[in-house]
């Protein structure tokens, strides 16, 4: 039976869910970092999951309208703030994956701060896709090994903001297309698309995912 170690989330739909009720897309940003709390600690109760990737903020989100980046680098800010307790609780290292440099000097020092207070709990690694996109992430691996002789599959992986596989890949929202994510981490990942926006989203949902994810037979390109 299989594990999921490692989940990766597309976390979508905030926007259009709030536009649903006839509320502002903020609205559903705030519902949607509540949804993340809820996911988190059901995954660091489960003995079984190691490693928890969500695609938080893209590369191509700084193209939306400067209100709604304006809001979500303040929720971004609020969340991290607010999470410290809850991650040192529940025993959740946090970890950005992406490119930081974007970032004002205070979210980059928060982001730092809250690696540094929560680096040795060890129940479960929540990474956040912050300012990530998948072939940023590979070229500016590609580049940090510029001056090797040879570039192999390991020195490559290990050279990525995530080094480690994903086992299951879950897209909220129903689009079904993986959006410049964890493309190299993702190669034999299976994939589960939902229609169900974000801040819908359930741990009863996740379990279910998780449930059907364990009865796949998983060949990687091979003949079982």
């Amino acid at each position: 039976m299989n594990q999921a170690k490692h989940i990766a989330i597309i976390m979508d739909g905030n926007g259009r869910w709030a536009e649903k009720q006839g509320k502002k897309r903020f609205i559903g940003h705030e519902a949607g970092s509540e949804v993340v709390r809820e996911i988190t600690t059901f995954c660091s109760k489960d003995p079984e999951i190691d490693r928890l990737t969500l695609y938080a903020f893209s590369t191509e989100n700084w193209k939306r309208p400067k209100l709604e980046v304006e809001f979500l680098m303040k929720l971004l800010a609020t969340y991290l703030k607010k999470e410290l307790p809850t991650y040192l609780k529940l025993g959740v290292r946090f970890e950005m994956i992406g490119d930081a440099t974007r970032f004002s000097p205070s979210l980059q020092k928060q982001i730092a701060a809250l690696e540094e207070e929560t680096k040795n709990c060890t129940n479960l690694v929540q990474h956040l896709a912050l300012n990530y996109g998948s072939r940023n992430e590979i070229l500016r691996a590609v580049n940090s090994l510029k001056d090797s002789k040879m570039i192999t599959e390991e020195s490559l992986s290990n050279a990525l903001d995530c080094k480690h596989d994903v086992d299951l890949l879950i897209r909220s929202g129903g689009d079904h297309r993986l959006s410049n994510y964890m493309l190299w981490q993702a190669a034999y990942a299976e994939l589960f698309f939902t229609d169900t926006l974000w801040p819908d989203f359930s741990s009863e949902e996740l379990k279910q995912i998780i449930d059907s994810y364990k009865n796949i037979e998983r060949k990687f390109g091979g003949i079982k």
